[in-house]
């Protein structure tokens, strides 16, 4: 006679709890190799190696009435220095107005580049854009216009992963030289924070291919 059906199989139970498992082993193991990409990236600084370039792009953050936040004045300062060194003869400055305010990132970085030795005619401005993505967009017709080619981005270490794949989905022949003085690597947690911001972005930007919607933060390191 056939045997009765046991219940020695694995259960619906056991088997939804193997397929969350998997689930959460394969988004940590996703996350780590985002992370590892993420500081990876923010580690290489290509503007030795590129030698020259057309341009220098510094990637907006906040201000206050004017003065730019340490996190902003941290990218300013290398993109200067970049200038100063002549490794391009055009630097443009980025980012608009946020609500509240009275005066533009971009403003206020030209302020800050002149103030330091750059020459107006130098400097040329994106002073509309509200996220990382609107500003590189912006900044797209602006290089376009002098027939810029390579062209370095300055932005923080973690930053510089989302700058550069943005950057060349748009067609630029996009090069990193990411600031070393940032307070977002001043500390371990800063540098967590900064990473698990970017996790983020990035994911939103693969999936739905604008930024994430804006989050409020006196010192963003990059929207």
């Amino acid at each position: 006679m056939p045997r009765p059906l046991t219940g020695d199989g694995p259960s619906p139970g056991r088997a939804v709890a193997t397929v969350v498992l998997l689930g959460l082993a394969g988004a940590a193991a996703v996350g780590a190799y985002a992370s590892f990409r993420i500081w990876e990236r923010g580690a290489v600084d290509e503007a030795t190696s590129l030698g020259s370039a057309d341009a220098i792009v510094v990637l907006g953050a906040a201000q206050y009435d004017g003065r730019p936040s340490p996190v902003f004045r941290a990218r300013l300062d290398h993109a200067i220095d970049l200038w100063h060194a002549g490794r391009a003869p055009l630097l443009v400055v980025t980012g608009g107005r946020r609500e509240g305010d009275r005066t533009t990132e971009a403003a206020t970085a030209r302020d800050y580049a002149v103030a330091a030795g750059v020459p107006g005619e130098a400097i040329l401005m994106e002073d509309r854009g509200r996220s990382t993505l609107e500003s590189i967009e912006a900044v797209v017709p602006i290089l376009a216009e002098v027939g810029a080619g390579p062209t370095l981005f300055v932005s923080d270490r973690s930053h510089m992963l989302r700058v550069l794949r943005m950057a060349k989905d748009l067609g630029v022949e996009a090069y990193g030289s990411p600031t070393a003085s940032s307070p977002s690597d001043a500390s371990l947690a800063g540098r967590l924070d900064a990473t698990i911001h970017e996790l983020g972005a990035l994911a939103w930007y693969a999936f739905a291919g604008r930024s994430a919607p804006e989050q409020p933060a006196e010192d963003r390191p990059g929207s």
